[in-house]
């Protein structure tokens, strides 16, 4: 079969809408079901086969005018998109059998067919589909210009792509609203293609242009963003930002019409609420957003829901930060029940479940978000931490393995598939693991934590003290690095150096596990007193730990002996071949 992937033929998913052409028609005929589980995707890809596919997986926002659906779908929704679509290719020729693809003009296809054909050569085996690139031919027609296709459905590339060529053949005189408006569109996806100097030069020059209330208050909101959020943290302003921000709130307060404002208004507001927290004042931050939603309240009732419960999910984050968990779950729920439709809230109140404990709730967010939204990474990450903790290591590591497969450049994948590895005793494979890791990810210091057990494994000391060192000069808060450098030293008969680390974990993070660890070192030592401290202690914090009972056992029935002197003169207590336990007890 021959594709064209030339994008100035049918802008993003080009080549994915013609072989979709292909393959759904038969699908519809034979297979119904596989159509019907990737109808976004489809949708999405293949705009003139909608008529064919249902949408079955709705939101709010494909029941609200174009204005009201403000949260635009970030650059890496493309990514779920071309792994859904992947899916659908593979199970349609795993039924229908195996295709070879001629893909003419491969390299002028739009980033959203670029990924896609990555994602289908990575994730298919080429006995199942072989793409060949044929030959490059590209047309010198004007590039696509469904803007409003590009803005809903994420396709920033094309977005900053044909928008600037649009706006280089207009002038703010033949049309300002219509400029301005292409302006904020082409900026906004510079951003989120990480071309923040060039969305900045956009906003500059829409001021010199226009005197526009709202589109000068845009403007400052906008600019204060690319200050607060730049993909690189060290331009990053937030006192710049603050400035801009207060600038475009300045305005807004200012508009005459009750709704316009309390929308603009409540729009800038929590804009500001994010440069409160990059600032940290989160308690501001909270009250700035309590304020955008008593506005939405009292002004917006009848309209601008998503902007509501957007508004409602970032009070609960604050709240959650806050440690007011129950009211940011309320927060997270209001926003879910206004569109269940919508995946990416249920993420967010798992992982908050997830951190009190409450697993099964925690589960079932996360397994919505796989069953609303096309295949999400990082759903399937925070699944698998689930399983780990209920005991199931297999189902954790296929999560995993899962999660790399959609995305090979998720890092916290790596650091804990290795250390599922290491703690299986496979250490060539969470070598492996650690190390493509550090490739995305050089300075990552659980990646180096990880890097140091293995090499503790392996009696590679050196390396592994080396390893360890730089995770904390690199985080020192970072709990298992403490805890595996006293397990190095323990092992190297540094018996202060061990306790000192124990102890510097411990007042990080007081476990059961620690303290056990701890009480090991004191017992060897000659400290049982210590060591029995530290375990009544651990018992409070996991009363069923049989190690911990047993440990008490054992310093119960033991006598402290009279102290003596071997041979060479040296005082000893305690087993002299005890160690610290590896891993997770």
């Amino acid at each position: 079969m021959i594709l064209d992937a030339d994008r100035r033929i049918g802008g993003p998913y080009t080549f994915a809408a013609g072989l979709l052409g292909h393959l759904v028609p038969v699908a519809l005929e034979r297979w119904p079901g596989l159509v019907a589980a990737y109808d976004i995707e489809i949708r999405a890809a293949a705009p003139a086969l909608r008529d064919l596919v249902p949408a079955r997986r709705r939101s709010l926002a494909d029941e609200l005018p174009r204005a009201q659906r403000i949260l635009v779908p970030g650059a890496r929704r493309t990514l779920r998109i071309a792994n859904g679509l992947a899916e659908f290719v593979r199970d349609h020729l795993l039924r229908a059998g195996p295709l070879t693809l001629s893909v003419h003009n491969l390299g002028e296809a739009d980033h959203t067919d670029a990924e896609l054909v990555t994602v289908l050569r990575r994730r298919l085996a080429p006995e199942l589909l072989r793409i060949e690139e044929g030959p490059s031919a590209p047309g010198a027609g004007p590039l696509p210009a469904d803007f409003d296709r590009f803005r809903d459905e994420g396709f920033h590339h094309a977005m900053a792509e044909s928008g600037l060529e649009a706006l280089r053949g207009l002038t703010y005189e033949d049309d300002p609203a219509g400029w301005e408006h292409l302006l904020q569109r082409v900026a906004g996806a510079l951003e989120a293609v990480e071309r923040e100097d060039e969305a900045r030069e956009l906003y500059d020059r829409a001021r010199r242009e226009s005197t526009d209330p709202k589109r000068r208050a845009t403007a400052a909101y906008a600019t204060a963003m690319i200050l607060v959020r730049h993909h690189d943290p060290a331009r990053r302003d937030p006192e710049q930002a603050l400035a801009w921000v207060n600038e475009a709130i300045t305005i807004t307060s200012l508009l005459p019409d009750r709704r316009e404002r309390a929308f603009h208004l409540g729009f800038d507001l929590n804009g500001k609420a994010l440069v409160e927290v990059r600032r940290d004042r989160r308690a501001a931050a909270a009250e700035l957003v309590r304020q955008a939603i008593d506005l939405a309240e009292t002004d917006l009732a009848d309209e601008h829901p998503i902007h509501r419960l957007v508004l409602y999910a970032n009070r609960g984050q604050l709240l959650a930060m806050a440690g007011r968990h129950e009211a940011a779950l309320a927060d997270y729920t209001r926003a879910i029940e206004a569109d269940p439709g919508y995946p990416d809230y249920y993420l967010d109140r798992g992982n908050l479940l997830h951190k009190l404990g409450r697993l099964a709730e925690a589960l079932a967010d996360y397994e919505s978000v796989m069953r609303l939204s096309p295949p999400f990474p990082e759903a399937y990450y925070n699944r698998a931490e689930l399983r780990f903790v209920s005991g199931d290591h297999e189902g954790a590591r296929a999560d995993l393995d899962h999660t790399l497969d959609l995305d090979p450049s998720f890092t916290p994948a790596y650091v804990n598939r290795s250390g599922l590895h290491a703690a299986a005793g496979d250490y060539a494979r969470a070598r492996q693991d650690v190390e493509q890791g550090l490739r995305l990810a050089p300075r990552d210091p659980h990646l180096l934590c990880v890097l140091g057990q293995i090499e503790l494994a392996e009696s590679r000391y050196p390396e592994a003290r080396m390893a360890f060192d730089t995770a904390l000069e690199l985080d020192p808060e970072l709990v298992a690095a403490w805890a595996s450098r006293a397990e190095l030293a323990f092992e190297r008969g540094d018996r202060s150096a061990a306790l000192t680390d124990l102890t510097h974990a411990l007042k990080l993070e007081e476990t059961a596990e620690l303290l056990f660890n701890r009480s090991v070192v004191y017992r060897a030592a000659g400290l049982p007193e210590q060591a029995r401290q530290d375990l009544v202690r651990a018992a409070e914090l996991a009363p069923g730990d049989e190690d911990v009972g047993r440990a008490l056992a054992e310093l119960r029935e033991v006598r402290p002996p009279a102290s003596r002197t071997d041979d060479e003169g040296a005082s000893r207590s305690g087993p002299p071949e005890e160690s610290l336990p590896r891993g997770p007890r």
